[in-house]
């Protein structure tokens, strides 16, 4: 999954070890990215992924396909703490607002 067209950039939060994904391209399209993802961000000894809008399939943020609620639903689970950064103000579903604020109540 870690590949010439992503980088990783490390940082430190709140003590945890956190992997920032740097790509141009969408690097989430189906749950199996992101567990592909989640394993190897794992196993390089990372507590979090941050990942930007832009690198998640637009079906992500249309609640209807339950992309969103199937990957987060893997995150949680294997308790792997993931951050989507962006300018989320393009999307006018109230239910993705009601979504994300209620995701970030937990941060």
């Amino acid at each position: 999954m870690i590949d010439n067209k992503m980088k990783i950039e490390e940082h430190n939060i709140n003590g945890l070890k956190t992997a920032e994904i740097i790509s141009n391209e969408i690097i989430i399209q189906t749950t199996e990215d992101a567990l592909d993802l989640m394993g190897n961000i794992y196993y390089q000894g990372f507590d979090k992924i941050i990942l930007h809008q832009k690198n998640m399939t637009p079906a992500f943020f249309d609640l209807k396909t339950k992309i969103a609620g199937d990957i987060l639903q893997k995150f949680t689970q294997y308790k792997m703490p993931l951050i989507i950064v962006g300018d989320f103000s393009s999307y006018t579903s109230k239910n993705l607002k009601d979504f994300i604020y209620e995701s970030n109540k937990g941060m």
